[in-house]
């Protein structure tokens, strides 16, 4: 056993290293995770006023203040209080009406919550939790007019990361919710078929990624327990328990091209591609595209891992057997067997069949 110490010494560190970068690329498009604390309730100083941007030509100087709605997260906050005082503070010195203040619940995640808001007067919705927070939000939002301002309190924040919006500064988030510019960005479209029977399917929208595979796999074999627990360990031990597990036969049809086959560990469709860490997924997808983008990942054991995992902080497009992108407005993916399915980081079980569409240019988002 002595004479193979350094071998198997080294094996293990190398194991370690991919189990750890498969985190760092899988559960940076995580949803909602507890927060790390609360910043302190920051003065919001004297300004130049705000622009008027939204206010429509020619109304009075008199006119209704607007009115933000802000659903929260409350499991996200350690003093909710504060956050409440530090946002109503920073809505009135920019001139608008104290904010109606929603809390998201383990029924509503915060779909209802905002439909809600807008039927009484609130002509902005801001989340104020992680990527599943927006996700629910953004559902109720899809089709109107209304706009949503991204105010951080998770810790991927990927779509906020992706329009360049402030991610660490609650007060500067807010500043560009108030005063911003309206943008209209893409939303992807998912219908899950558990069954792979057509007999009972779901509908989802998506904002960052969906994915089918091993990377929903790591995020459904890290409960909330563990993770408020041993935080990112929950996912060391998730990547480490399906790093070795067998790879599925994966037919896809993308727009009107033939169908094809593919021997896969994950297949993720990405309506933006950057991660955390600066680590981009998916090089050429943009948010307001009128495009979503595919990347299928076929390793081969734990060297296949390996020569994914380079290939993919490399940035490259093509030419890796083992990492094959598309582009598209539609696909049907469908697997030999059940696969964990995750929608911007947020598990939804296992799945035979997923469709996917785009619906370009659905939301409005407060950008700077």
């Amino acid at each position: 056993m002595t004479d193979h110490a350094g071998a198997i010494a080294i094996g293990a560190s190398v194991l370690i290293a991919i189990v750890l970068l498969l985190i760092w690329l899988f559960t940076s498009a995580s949803g909602d995770k507890a927060s790390q604390g609360v910043p302190g309730v920051r003065r919001f100083g004297r300004r130049r006023p705000p622009r008027e941007h939204f206010r429509p030509e020619g109304s009075p100087s008199g006119a209704p203040k607007r009115l933000a709605a802000i659903i929260v997260n409350p499991t996200k906050f350690d003093n909710i209080a504060a956050v409440q005082a530090q946002v109503t503070k920073g809505c009135l010195a920019a001139g608008w009406d104290r904010p109606l203040w929603v809390e998201t619940t383990a029924e509503d995640p915060g779909a209802g919550q905002a439909r809600q808001a807008v039927e009484d007067g609130a002509t902005l919705i801001c989340p104020l939790g992680g990527d599943g927070t927006v996700r629910a939000v953004a559902s109720a939002l899809v089709g109107t007019e209304t706009p949503m301002g991204l105010l951080p309190g998770g810790t991927g924040n990927l779509l906020a990361r992706n329009l360049s919006l402030p991610v660490d500064n609650l007060e500067d988030a807010l500043k560009v919710a108030l005063t911003g510019q309206n943008k209209r960005v893409d939303v992807g479209r998912l219908t899950v078929d558990h069954s792979g029977e057509d007999e009972k399917v779901e509908e989802h929208i998506f904002l960052i990624m969906a994915g089918l595979g091993f990377d929903a796999a790591i995020m459904a074999d890290a409960p909330e327990r563990l993770k408020n627990t041993v935080g990112p360990l929950a996912y060391t031990f998730a990547a480490a328990k399906n790093l070795r597990g067998p790879q599925f036969k994966v037919s896809i049809k993308i727009d009107d091209e033939a169908e094809f086959s593919r021997r896969a560990r994950t297949v993720v469709i990405g309506n933006c591609g950057k991660l955390t860490g600066g680590l981009v997924l998916m090089p050429e997808a943009q948010v307001d595209d009128g495009w979503l983008d595919a990347v299928i990942l076929s390793p081969a054991g734990v060297v296949g891992w390996v020569a994914v995992a380079a290939r993919l902080i490399s940035k490259k497009r093509k030419g890796h057997k083992r990492v094959d992108h598309h582009r598209l407005k539609s696909a049907a993916i469908r697997s030999d067997r059940p696969q964990e399915v995750q929608i911007d980081g947020d598990t939804i079980g296992q799945a035979h069949a997923l469709s996917v569409t785009v619906d370009p240019l659905a939301l409005i988002v407060r950008v700077g």
